[in-house]
């Protein structure tokens, strides 16, 4: 079952954006994915499944809006290489 969410939207913030309703909702869907992906709150698979676009797709979105695959400190690396 899928839900569906409605946003108030003035008509001029549309036109200062150059979108429709329609584009305006699947630009909000693919920054709010990002940004939850990007929050570690849902995978890039959950994000892509919802989405409708392939796991790889995704990621370039995600990676050119800014969004970080690891976040690993020199400490983190230390200690992942000291078994090596």
């Amino acid at each position: 079952m899928q839900h569906a969410i409605a946003i108030e939207c003035p008509p001029e913030l549309l036109l200062g954006l150059h979108m429709n309703a329609e584009g305006f909702a699947h630009y909000l869907k693919q920054q709010a994915a990002i940004s939850l992906f990007n929050e570690g709150k849902i995978s890039s698979g959950s994000a892509a499944t919802w989405l409708g676009i392939g796991r790889v797709a995704f990621l370039h979105l995600a990676f050119d809006a800014g969004a970080t695959l690891l976040e690993d400190t020199a400490d983190d690396l230390a200690r992942e290489t000291a078994l090596l």
